[in-house]
């Protein structure tokens, strides 16, 4: 995972490009069970948010993916209050692309951590993840739930493929 100092306008601070595997969200028609993801993250410096990309591996079924953002409590796996949310409509194009979603602007703070929850309404997409292994684990944690087990579970040898922009202090 790549962090970046900056200043001025928006640009990558956090970057995890790596994409060997990928996660379901979402339901198929012929499975009433919901599938969500996210991810935990430290922030690497004071700034302002712009937005927050993930990769789509595949489309199977485009539509509406929903994207909000919280506090986290690292210690409790505890999600926070949602600070903020976005919606994008996903297209079957939309394959093998950074999907971003633009975010109100909002204060982030150096060293806090933060999550992200991904689901999608009438959609199914394959998010790119990487596993990594017991050597080499990721900062943040990948989450992963359904709508009849909501809790979900951590991960940390996984994680989305993700980028957070903003503007650093």
């Amino acid at each position: 995972m790549e962090t970046m100092n900056i200043t001025g306008r928006s640009r990558p601070i956090i970057t995890q490009s790596q994409n060997n595997t990928s996660i379901w969200i979402g339901h198929l028609q012929t499975d009433p069970t919901d599938h969500f993801a996210g991810q935990t993250f430290r922030c690497p410096a004071n700034g302002e948010l712009d937005n927050i990309q993930v990769f789509s591996a595949t489309v199977q079924t485009p539509g509406e993916m929903v994207l909000t953002l919280h506090s986290f409590d690292s210690e409790n796996k505890s999600w926070g209050p949602q600070l903020a949310s976005a919606t994008t409509q996903v297209q079957k194009n939309d394959e093998e692309r950074w999907i971003r979603f633009s975010l109100p602007p909002m204060p982030m703070h150096k060293e806090e951590t933060y999550g992200f929850r991904l689901r999608a309404n009438n959609a199914m997409v394959a998010i790119g993840e990487a596993a990594a292994g017991t050597q080499n684990p990721f900062n943040g944690e990948e989450w992963h739930a359904d709508s009849r087990d909501q809790a979900g579970h951590y991960y940390h040898y996984f994680s989305l493929a993700f980028k957070v922009e903003m503007c650093a202090w």
